[in-house]
């Protein structure tokens, strides 16, 4: 399999779809990406390729977008094999490739930054100031050349989905986000581009982040619903593991504010977590009451 096309600017990727939706009537499906793809990007393929089936159009981009990297992150230094990534979207069922330069995503005297406010002041805001607004404004521009689509996203970035939710909505967007249950390596390790910076020592490591999630939905199916009961729960595996934790929280699924301690999170809740091991940050989560058990337990080698 190959793909059918790749664009390099909106121009070229509005007259592919444009094509494809005038002769084949086609539905869209669009994954957007920043590369170093892996099984879990993949999955995201395959599921668009389900939503609009065999006569739709599954288009992906690989974009490293700077507005989203803090001036001390790994913007430099992310993992990128464009080669290597077109093959992997050709196994998969993709058919088209968006991969712009960044000075095409964002020309010469551009000044136009898109903010989703709210759901960005917790979790990972205060310790990525601007992330989400480069997010929200690169998406945004993807969305406005793509059209009409479904948009399928990773549950891993639950926070990062929940805003462009939100931005689809406000912005009166023809796309419906969806999101798709995290993809893990064996043993629990939830699937990052970023899992490549690992040893071996902290991969191993790493897989508290999981162990503990799995802690506290068990207690949370036993009928423990104390946020504080459940936060504590994760954060011993967790603090025995990482280098350093951002957060362990319990929040509202919907609005992401935060459980007071003594309260009770109700039957659906949020539960992540951000921290480094070694020097990669890593995120993990479970929506308590809606994700099935399974979605912790390693499915990929």
């Amino acid at each position: 399999m190959c793909i059918r096309d790749s664009s390099k600017t909106p121009e070229e990727l509005r007259e592919s779809l444009r094509i494809a939706r005038i002769s084949r009537n086609a539905r869209v499906a669009f994954v957007p990406t920043m590369g170093a793809l892996h099984e879990g990007h993949l999955a995201l393929v395959r599921e668009g390729r389900k939503l609009v089936g065999d006569d739709g159009t599954v288009v992906a981009s690989i974009f490293v977008n700077p507005t989203q990297f803090g001036p001390n992150e790994d913007f430099a230094r992310y993992p990128r094999d464009l080669d290597g990534d077109q093959t992997k979207l050709a196994s998969a069922g993709c058919d088209l490739l968006f991969a712009p330069e960044a000075r095409v995503m964002y020309p010469e005297g551009e000044r136009t930054r898109v903010r989703v406010d709210g759901l960005t002041s917790g979790l990972c805001g205060p310790f990525r100031p601007g992330h989400f607004e480069g997010v929200a404004t690169v998406v945004a521009k993807l969305f406005s050349i793509v059209g009409e689509a479904y948009a399928i996203f990773g549950k891993k970035d639950y926070q990062q989905l929940a805003v462009l939710r939100r931005l689809a909505t406000d912005l009166f967007f023809p796309v419906n986000v969806v999101g798709h249950p995290i993809v893990r390596e064996k043993g629990g390790l939830a699937m990052s581009s970023r899992n490549a910076y690992l040893s071996p020592e902290e991969r191993e490591r790493a897989l508290a982040l999981s162990r503990g999630l799995r802690a506290a939905y068990a207690a949370f199916s036993g009928g423990e619903r104390r946020a504080g009961t459940l936060v504590d729960l994760v954060q011993k595996e967790v603090e025995a593991a990482a280098d350093t934790i951002d957060y362990v929280a319990a929040t509202d699924a919907d609005s992401l504010v935060a459980f007071d301690p003594e309260a009770s999170v109700g039957d659906r809740a949020l539960l992540a977590i951000a921290c480094r091991v070694g020097k990669t940050r890593l995120l993990d989560n479970v929506v308590l009451g809606e994700d099935p058990m399974t979605s912790l337990s390693g499915s990929h080698s």
